[in-house]
């Protein structure tokens, strides 16, 4: 599992309260155009679009905000700025976003606010531009289609049923509204909560609607004829206020997880199971110390055994939990215990989940104004199961859903979009204050009533004259939801069968390395080909190139796409939305729009073999492929390596190798051929091959970091290349095999089978230092091997050892180091092990690592605890343990880590009054009284890239809380002011 907080997804600017007729009304200040400091305001909901490219989020500044995907989990795509971060920004509600849900679809999102309107957001290509009234830009634009007003609060959740034949709102008012996810009008109101109403989710199935609310109670509504079907009390008898009480369905329709539920008579905080037709809960999820806010179903069903059937019994599911005491927690139903449990990733409580549609990705966002991403690989989430299997099951149920208004329908019309009259094209609805909406008016006075029937409302495709084209929403609405099974779709329903590939869900945002690609596509085909171009550019990993279900045996022509959107905008900046194709209808006698193509769009770019065929290699060892090479082959640079003879293995010689570059899913591969055919290495990128290079030996190991990708030969040789296959540097001719290969960032370290130690940088293109041996450090007894090897971004290398100690080699030293030593264990009161977990980061340093990796290979004769020991031994280990890690971190640059030991250092020799070391660490730190920049070059101001006068003032203020270094601590206090003003 990869985990991230990207900062840049926030909500900002100052909120204060002004009032407003008899009351008060929250005002959010904008400070994009003030220049004042970013203040990070709660983020209460979070949602990801069906296709996963983007996510929504609703905040306390009343704004919805759209964010890509990519740079999320892609740190490559982070950096590089393609795609933006920030999509777009809708500023329409009057009142902070308490939730957002994308259609099923993908074409609507809905938002819900405490000025108690339910906006749908529709997009609009022409809408890109800069923000009124701030300094952001909309890359991509989204216009209020209809607002549906309704409900006499804030409106606090909302949800769209299976195929977006409805959508629920619910709120403070106590009332649940269902509209149709069609027309948008309303439908039917449910007012028998006696209590605020603070979540909703619809049965998979489509047979019942669940909604859950503070008067302690979860019901369950049938979506015939809205009657009540149960009510669920037991559970949420104690339970507390909470901001919100968000429920899940699970994927197949079994169980109802629902938040705010309790044990004991209130003392035990518990997400409560609710089974289906019996409606009682017999199952707790038990575990979180605070009251659960939210509860989130993985979309996929799982299999207990996935070689067996799709059966109720081989079925189970994944929930995710968050909760009030700033954890998030992952459940598995066939389990008893939690998959993870994510403690302090945020600093308050959390607001909401979401999971992506692949069921690989969870996002949690939380009211301190920050958003968690965890990222799953598939082998951590065994079972899951296909979207089709889920669809089969569910058939089992034999639910019929109501009819469609009429005119609407989910499968694709077969008929030419030309050929529509224009008077039955789609017109936006009607707003709810005109005549049209005469059908509303009678909504008040109805209880679980239908208010005069569904509408067929149309949208008008607008012409452009110019010669630039523009991408318009053409055709039905009736595609909302449309099936990619139909066949015989042909040219002129393109779009709608682009439209199709969106509604399986299928993820974009983990393809990377492609250019991606705009929501304005045209596809070159022959005439009776399917459109599925999006699904054949973008494959998600983990998943197949079809949507499962879907009909495209007959795509045996390579199909290219071609960007017509000449928007301003870079096109490779542009985020797909693979549900939506708003490319020009091709009609009767009308041109393709392949003619059309401006010369300013080049297209698709070559790479090396990226027209070949992808073959997948089994994995296995060639027979002799290391025959003829050992260690005693090498052209040694010492005398005395024949002593480490056997105890730096060469790799084996197999017939496929990997590398896979970090934050992204781009792959360096190696492929040895047996017999006589060819080794050559790869570098994949979005499933397509971007170059290959041919090697006139086997390959050993491979290697990829941001910055490069390298690989070592069987004959001592070693080559580095670019991301786009450039010869960073020339082959460098080691004289032995390798034996470990890594790299990190711009650094690439190899240890040969002879013992000798290379480190290079490779933007540098040098040698970080002299090749080095490291017999010093194995010496002449066999048992000492090394576990492994690694190298840090500033060229340190870390060498673990079987003896329970890490060494660095320190260039400026010309010696190696100790980093760890499972030594300090059996006393420092400061070793990882000893330590109770109580630190707030959400990622361990390098040391940290280091010394629990040493810790899990400790025995219990190694640590002996209960052996006598001098009165003194505590303090000196713990004092040596942290002296040693100062120097650790200094060496492998870790600056967070040098602050926390440098604190707990202090601490301790405050505590033990040790005033001699004391005096001499706070004048190593306050450096010369009369310092000044160029005058002594012998002390440096800043260490780690932290001013040493800053870290200081954070150790002065651990003496000055102790009972014998306060009067130390303030005289150096006022010599450090005293310094800071000359300054």
């Amino acid at each position: 599992m990869r985990f991230t907080k990207p900062a840049w997804v926030m909500h900002k600017g100052e909120i204060f309260v002004q009032p407003f007729g008899t009351g008060l009304m929250w005002v959010c200040a904008d400070t994009s155009m003030k220049g004042d400091q970013e203040k990070r305001l709660s983020i209460f909901s979070v949602h990801v679009h069906p296709d996963g490219s983007r996510i929504a989020t609703g905040g306390l500044d009343a704004k919805v905000r759209i964010w890509s995907t990519k740079p999320i989990l892609n740190h490559a795509s982070e950096v590089s700025g393609r795609p933006p971060k920030s999509l777009c920004t809708l500023m329409m509600h009057t009142g902070p976003v308490l939730v957002v849900r994308w259609a099923h679809s993908g074409k609507w999102l809905a938002s819900g606010s405490d000025d108690q309107i339910v906006m749908i957001w529709d997009l609009d290509p022409t809408a890109r531009g800069k923000v009124w009234g701030s300094d952001e830009v909309n890359v991509e634009g989204w216009k209020p289609l209809k607002r549906l007003p309704g409900h006499d609060s804030d409106v606090t959740d909302v949800g769209w049923s299976p195929g977006d034949r409805y959508l629920a709102t619910v709120g403070l008012d106590s009332q649940v509204l269902v509209w149709c996810g069609y027309t948008l009008e309303r439908l039917h109101r449910i007012d028998q909560h006696q209590g605020f109403v603070k979540g909703v989710c619809w049965d998979p199935v489509g047979e019942f609607l669940a909604t859950g609310s503070d008067d302690r109670s979860v019901r369950i509504w049938r979506t015939t004829d809205w009657q009540m079907e149960a009510e669920v009390r037991k559970p949420f008898d104690h339970s507390p206020g909470t901001f919100f009480r968000r429920l899940s369905w699970s994927p197949d329709g079994a169980h109802i997880t629902a938040s705010n539920a309790t044990n004991n008579e209130g003392y035990v905080f518990i997400a409560a199971v609710i089974a289906r037709s019996t409606w009682t809960s017999e199952i707790s999820l038990v575990g979180h110390e605070n009251t659960v806010e939210v509860a989130a179903y993985n979309p996929h069903i799982f299999l207990r055994d996935p070689s067996l059937s799709v059966i109720a019994s081989n079925i189970c599911s994944v929930v995710a939990l968050g909760a009030d005491d700033r954890a998030v927690s992952v459940w598995q139903t066939k389990s008893a215990r939690p998959l993870i449990v994510a403690k302090e990733v945020f600093d308050r409580q959390i607001m909401d989940l979401s999971w992506s549609h692949d069921g690989l990705t969870l996002y949690a966002v939380s009211s301190d104004g920050t958003m968690a991403v965890f990222n799953f690989d598939p082998e951590e989430l065994e079972g899951i199961a296909p979207k089709s299997a889920q669809e089969q099951y569910l058939k089992k149920f034999g639910f019929i859903p109501p009819p469609l208004p009429e005119g609407y329908s989910h499968d694709l019309p077969v008929r030419h979009m030309s050929e529509e009259p224009a008077s039955s094209r789609m017109t936006p609805p009607p707003s709810p204050g005109r005549a049209a909406s005469q059908a509303q008016s009678d909504f008040g006075t109805t209880v679980n009533g239908t208010s005069g029937g569904e509408h067929i409302n149309k949208l008008v495709a607008k012409r452009k004259t110019k010669k630039r084209i523009q991408p318009t929403f053409t055709g039905s609405l009736g595609s909302t939801v449309p099936s990619a099974a139909n066949g015989g779709v042909d040219t002129a329903d393109s779009g709608a069968a682009a439209s199709a590939s969106g509604s399986v869900g299928m993820s974009t945002a983990r393809t990377s390395g492609e250019a991606p690609l705009s929501a304005s596509i045209a596809n070159h085909r022959h005439p009776s080909s399917h459109s599925a171009s999006t699904l054949a550019s973008a494959k998600p990993f983990g998943l197949p190139s079809r949507p499962f279900g879907a009909n495209i045996s007959d795509l045996t022509n390579p199909v290219e796409d071609e960007d017509f959107n000449m928007s301003p905008i870079d096109m490779n900046t542009d985020v797909p939305i693979s549900s939506l194709d708003t490319s020009m209808p091709l009609g009767k006698g009308k041109r393709k729009a392949a003619d059309l193509v401006d010369d300013r769009v080049n297209s698709k770019p070559r790479t090396l073999g990226g027209d070949r065929v992808r073959e997948s290699v089994p994995v296995r060892e060639i027979a002799g492929g290391n025959a003829g090479f050992s260690a005693n082959s090498s052209l040694g640079l010492w005398n005395e390596q024949s002593s480490l003879i056997g105890r730096l293995q060469v790799p084996p010689v197999l017939t496929y190798l990997k590398a896979t570059v970090e934050g992204s899913e781009d792959v360096f591969e190696g492929r040895n051929a047996e017999g006589d055919g060819s080794t050559e290495v790869l570098f994949v990128s979005g499933k397509q091959t971007q170059w290959l290079d041919y090697l006139p030996s086997p390959v050993l190991a491979i290697t990829a970091t941001t910055v490069f990708c390298a690989v070592a030969m069987q004959d001592g040789s070693v080559n580095v290349y670019s991301h786009t296959g450039r010869r960073l540097m020339p082959t460098l001719t080691i004289g032995s095999p390798c034996s470990i290969l890594n790299g990190c960032k711009s650094s690439l370290m190899l240890l040969t089978s002879s013992g000798v130690l290379h480190v290079w940088n490779v933007k540098k293109q040098s040698a970080t230092f002299s090749p080095t041996s490291v017999l010093p450090l194995l010496g002449s007894s066999p048992n000492i091997t090394i576990l492994s090897a690694t190298v840090r971004p500033n060229g340190a290398p870390i060498i673990h050892l079987s003896t329970g100690i890490a060494q660095s080699w320190d260039s400026a030293l010309s010696a190696w180091v100790k980093l760890g030593d499972s030594w300090w264990a059996k006393g420092s009161d400061a070793w990882q092990g000893r330590q109770r977990s109580n630190n707030q980061s959400t990622t361990r340093g390098v040391i940290s690592v280091l010394e629990s990796s040493i810790s899990e290979r400790m025995t219990g004769d190694d640590v002996n605890a209960d052996k006598q020991r001098p009165t003194w031994w505590n303090t000196a280990l713990t004092l040596g343990h942290l002296e040693t890690k100062l120097h650790a971190a200094k060496t492998l640059e870790s600056p967070q880590e040098y602050k926390q030991a440098l604190l707990l250092y202090a601490k301790r020799i405050a505590d033990e009054g040790f005033r001699g070391k004391a005096e001499e660490l706070v004048k190593e730190l306050f450096g010369p009284v009369y310092w000044r920049p160029g005058r002594d070059e012998v002390w440096s101001p800043v260490l780690l890239g932290i001013s040493k006068r800053d870290l200081l003032k954070d150790v002065l203020t651990v003496f000055a809380r102790s009972k014998t270094l306060t009067k130390l601590a303030l005289d150096w206090q006022d010599m450090l002011k005293k310094a800071t003003i000359e300054e």
